[in-house]
């Protein structure tokens, strides 16, 4: 009995050892597990207030960077509340409170083992537990229900609730600011030429579609090219009626065809310039009075510039003409007038000195007349008034603006007879002498030209026959009041000479005032008005011849168009057997190139 009992208490005390392991065990088994899911964050989901304090922390943080200030963690309006553990040790504490803000957001951060291959993140700063945060919410409801009956405090906690939520949405928006102003993205190469549009800009039409410039004058004639010159050739073809066919004493009327040919070919030249210009006039008698003549006449001139400020004009040209039944020379009971026949040129050269301007020219001229064929058939010879003009010219002028430059000249000059004593027995050679004042224009398009009077005296070296001297009078002026209208001015003083017996010649002045105006790009009208005074030396004559013209010129298109014209000239002379008077209407066709 007594080696039982023993055993018995022995066995009681390892059941109650058991029983004290067991509840040991599972004791173990769940406290640590707590502990465990607090040191590795396991805490469940994360609220949605503890991520807007973070935001709004951390955007704060950021906007006092940028301004150059570090706020301490102690002026943060709403800290985080930093966990505490219930035993001392239980979590070890963060000394590096700079390298990372505690937003479960941060950014791993760098280390300095150069070894590493990856940098080992920081632990996250420890927040309250699930049941801490529980048990203080519980609490903080407890306190709020006891206040509730405070009215005015219950106000004021309100306010001050609003104003930090205030205060914390305006952080977060400064922050959110800067934050786009730090990440801005950079302007690409081309981005200074793709500029905004002005959307009240006028938007600009297609190449394909955009209105070609008006054209000056859209019925000018275009030309033709060849080499370096564009020439522009006309015809004109036409019927006149007039009351006197020949324009003399005895002219009748009649219905002649005319034929007009007209052309111009100018250079194109980079530095120097060329221009020739001509035209033909053919008449035939259709039915009365019979006429049959033809005149024409081509010239050119070329200019080239020189070095020092200087340069050269040249001219050239050729004309055929009869001599007109109202001429002084013209031969009675002949049946065609001799052919008068003129070969000229000059050579002159221009230099400019500051506002001096200098011209020296040498001109020659050279008449040749043909025979006159009589009423019988016979012919008459006219070689006696063959005779070569040569003249030289100085020209000084000074610029006392752009616009205007008066000028005087200066020419001498000898006409020589090729026969040296005519038919009648008179040495009709003479020695030319002249001087003139005038004033050149340039106001461009507006007035331009210029005008001159003098003194001119041609001696006869026969002394028999006196001199030819008379004032002068030249002028060449182009005025344009209005766009599409043109006012021209000419006048010419002209020595003619003369074979008849006792006769030394006449000076003859020619004005005429002409008028053109646009009235349609296709419509051109035109007016003319002549003057011609020729006064007779050695013998008591002068002439006058009074004319008036008037036309329109209707273009189809570019190439054709239809002219039409009236004229009335009237001669009256102190000399029997001169005055006549001549009236015409003329119609035509005119093609151009």
């Amino acid at each position: 009995m007594s080696g039982a009992q023993p055993e018995k208490s022995r066995g009681r005390q390892g059941k109650a050892v058991c029983a004290l392991l067991l509840a040991t065990s599972i004791f173990a088994l769940t406290r640590p597990g707590l502990l465990h899911a607090q040191e590795t964050e396991l805490r469940g989901e994360v609220s949605e207030s503890a991520i807007l304090s973070d935001q709004q922390r951390k955007a704060r943080q950021l906007a006092l960077a940028a301004q150059g200030q570090q706020a301490p963690a102690a002026q943060d309006d709403a800290p985080p509340r930093t966990y505490l553990p219930a035993s001392a040790g239980a979590v070890p504490d963060d000394t590096d409170t700079n390298a990372a803000t505690g937003s479960i957001f941060d950014p791993p951060q760098a280390t300095d083992d150069a070894s590493t291959d990856t940098p080992t993140p920081p632990k996250p700063r420890r927040r309250p537990s699930t049941a801490k945060q529980t048990a203080a919410d519980q609490d903080k409801t407890r306190t709020d229900a006891r206040t509730t009956g405070k009215s005015k405090k219950k106000k004021n906690t309100t306010a001050a609730t609003s104003d930090t939520a205030a205060a914390a949405t305006d952080d977060a928006d400064n922050a959110t600011t800067d934050q786009e102003a730090a990440n801005r993205r950079a302007l690409t190469v081309d981005s200074a030429d793709r500029q905004k549009l002005d959307p009240g800009a006028e938007r600009t039409a297609a190449i394909e579609g955009q209105n070609k410039k008006a054209e000056d004058d859209p019925f000018a004639a275009t030309g033709v090219k060849w080499g370096s010159f564009v020439i522009r050739p006309s015809i004109e073809q036409g019927l006149t009626a007039t009351t006197n066919g020949d324009s003399s004493s005895a002219g009748t009327s009649a219905l002649l065809s005319e034929t007009a040919l007209r052309f111009s070919a100018i250079s194109d030249w980079r530095e120097n310039s060329a221009t020739i210009d001509g035209y033909g006039l053919f008449r035939e008698t259709v039915s009365g009075y019979p006429v049959h003549d033809a005149q024409g006449r081509i010239e050119g001139q070329l200019n080239v510039d020189l070095d020092n400020e200087l340069r050269a004009i040249a001219k050239l040209g050729y004309e055929a003409v009869p001599e007109t039944a109202s001429s002084p020379n013209a031969i009675a009971g002949v049946s065609t007038q001799p052919l008068r026949q003129t070969i000229d040129g000059s050579l002159g050269v221009e230099k400019a000195a500051g506002k001096m301007q200098y011209t020296l020219t040498g001109a020659v001229s050279h008449d040749f007349y043909g025979d006159a064929e009589l009423s019988d058939g016979t012919s008459l010879s006219q070689k006696d008034q063959d005779n070569t003009l040569y003249t030289a010219t100085l020209r000084t002028g000074y610029e006392i603006s752009p616009a205007l430059t008066p000028f005087t000249e200066i020419e001498a000059g000898r006409r020589v007879y090729d026969q040296r004593i005519d038919n009648e027995g008179f040495e009709r050679s003479s020695t030319r002498l002249g001087a003139r004042a005038g004033l050149q224009l340039d106001m461009g398009e507006k007035l331009s030209g210029e005008f001159s009077a003098g003194w001119l005296r041609e001696a006869i070296d026969d002394k028999s026959l006196e001199a030819i001297s008379g004032a002068t009078v030249n002028a060449d002026l182009k005025w344009s009041p209005q766009r599409g209208t043109t006012i021209g001015l000419t006048g010419k003083t002209t020595v003619e000479t003369t074979t008849t017996a006792g006769e030394s010649g006449d000076i003859l002045y020619s004005g005429r005032l002409t008028g053109e105006r646009l009235i349609r790009a296709n419509l051109t009208a035109n007016a003319a008005l002549g003057l011609d005074w020729r006064d007779y030396i050695g013998i008591d004559g002068h002439d006058r011849i009074l004319s008036a013209e008037a036309g329109l010129t209707w273009w189809l298109n570019r190439y054709a168009g239809l002219t039409s014209r009236v004229r009335t000239e009237k001669l009256t002379s102190n000399l029997p057997g001169r005055d006549y008077t001549a009236n015409s209407i003329y119609l035509g066709l005119k093609v151009q190139r």
